[in-house]
Parts: structure tokens; C-alpha cells; sequence
């Protein structure tokens, strides 16, 4: 019985002992929320992809935009450039949307109205506003630097049936984002989100975004099918990619104002 009992012992101590390794082998916070905006944002030095856009209400009434979202990389983690074409439904076809974004400062982004021919600058305070009535936000089409919070590694555990990390991120400057917490499942394979919450300042969920699906596309893991639902409104919109391709050298002289009113062959195929 002795013998049993200190077998018992010996074996839950050795547990812990793995246990409290692997935790601490694992990468901070910090690194996982950095290599996982790389993995989202920076795959390749540039990309083009179909976008099919549909925007679910509650009630069931769907709307659907169909885009070609082009990225140029300047700087691997830093200075990007996008570009965005709408070519269906036809009340918002040549409709465009370009950024400049900078990693040490507010981003610089336009929107070209073709029914009212006129370029409007996007405000810096705009940023959290809805894209084109969707659920996603323009700064979820460039994404949040990784920096402006502070991130806190809570647990692993499965998300999809893959192994993830569980981070809590928080605003550092409070007012910087439209969410004063966020918790991200990230996939311990890729490095790509699989699910993200938003809750607001009275601790309450506002969106939750899910990695639908990934595909390797020419070594890149990518998410092609992301949805992200407003769980106060019941409102949700899915953007499934196709079309998907990396390595196009594309020029980074071609994402410029003018190419707002004429959009250059190569951004918009």
C-alpha cells in the first residue's frame, strides 16, 4: 500500500513538473500576439485576392459586395500598403478604398465615391467605424498593432480542434479601440486567430470573429473564410477569399490617390 501510495506521489509530481515546463517554454504574450499579426497581415511580400462579402441581419435579409483586395508590404511588420475595389452590387461598383498604413503613427486612408466622384479621407477617429456596413471595421481590413496593447497569456487549450494560446489584450491608451478587452485563440500551428472576442467598458461581449477555414496557399497559411458576428444586433458578415495568390511583385508605386478614380489592371483582377 506504502508502495502504491508513494507510486501515486512520485507520478502526480513528475505531471506537474512537465506541466509547469511546457508552460514555461511557452512564448510570452507579447511574442504570440506579434507573430500572429504577422501571420495575419504580412504573409508574403504581396497578395491579391477575390473578397465575397455577405452581411446577414438578423432577420435573415442578406446583401452581398464583391471586392479585390490587393497588399503590398514595405517593411515585414511595418509599412503597408492596400488597395480595395468593389465591383458588385452595382450601387457601390467602382468604388475604392486605399491605406497607407504606418506602424508608429495614425494611418492614412481614403475612400473614392463614385456617384459622388469624390475621394473623402477616412479620420483617424473613423477607424472603428463599420467597412461599407459590415461588421468588420476598417481597421479590422489592416489590422491593429500588437503594440498598442497589453497582452497576457491566460491558457492553452483546443479552439476548432486545433491547439491554441489564449491571450487577453488591453488597450494601453483607453478610447484607442472600440473595445476595452479582447480574448484571441491562437493556433499554436500557424499562428493565425481562430476566434476573437471584443467585449466593451461595462465588461459585456460586442463581436465575435471565427477563422472558418484555412488553406495553405503557396506556403502561406491563410484564413479564407472568416466570419464575424455582432452578437448585440444579431448581425453577421462572412468574407470567404478566392482567388487567393502571393508572390505578384506587385509595384508599391501603383497604390497612390490616382489609382482611386482609375484603378490600375493589376490591382483589380
Amino acid at each position: 500500500m506504502k508502495r502504491l501510495l508513494r507510486s501515486l506521489i512520485v507520478g502526480i509530481a513528475t505531471g506537474a513538473l512537465v506541466a509547469s515546463a511546457a508552460w514555461a517554454q511557452a512564448p510570452t504574450a507579447e511574442e504570440i500576439m506579434r507573430r500572429s499579426h504577422l501571420a495575419m497581415y504580412y504573409p508574403g511580400e504581396d497578395m491579391r485576392a477575390r473578397v465575397t462579402m455577405r452581411l446577414v441581419s438578423k432577420d435573415g435579409g442578406e446583401r452581398i459586395r464583391e471586392m479585390t483586395l490587393s497588399r503590398r508590404n514595405l517593411v515585414e511588420g511595418g509599412e503597408q500598403r492596400y488597395f480595395i475595389y468593389f465591383h458588385r452590387p452595382p450601387d457601390v461598383r467602382d468604388m475604392a478604398f486605399l491605406v497607407w498604413k504606418y506602424p508608429a503613427r495614425d494611418d492614412d486612408r481614403w475612400l473614392y465615391v463614385p456617384a459622388l466622384k469624390l475621394v473623402r479621407r477616412i479620420a483617424a477617429s473613423d477607424k472603428h467605424t463599420s467597412f461599407v456596413g459590415s461588421d468588420f471595421s476598417y481597421e479590422d481590413v489592416s489590422g491593429r498593432e500588437p503594440e498598442d496593447d497589453v497582452h497576457k497569456l491566460l491558457r492553452e487549450e483546443k479552439a476548432g480542434g486545433r491547439d491554441a494560446y489564449v491571450v487577453e489584450s488591453i488597450p494601453k491608451e483607453a478610447g484607442s479601440a472600440e473595445f476595452s478587452r479582447k480574448l484571441s485563440w491562437i493556433d499554436k500551428a500557424t499562428w493565425l486567430p481562430l476566434r476573437e472576442e471584443y467585449y466593451d467598458r461595462r465588461g459585456d461581449l460586442t463581436r465575435v470573429f471565427t477563422a472558418e477555414e484555412l488553406k495553405e496557399v503557396q506556403g502561406y497559411w491563410t484564413v479564407v473564410k472568416r466570419l464575424m458576428k455582432n452578437v448585440q444586433t444579431g448581425h453577421w458578415s462572412e468574407a470567404l477569399l478566392t482567388d487567393v495568390r502571393y508572390k505578384l511583385k506587385l509595384s508599391p508605386d501603383l497604390f497612390n490617390e490616382r489609382a482611386l478614380r482609375a484603378p490600375p489592371a493589376e490591382l483589380i483582377r
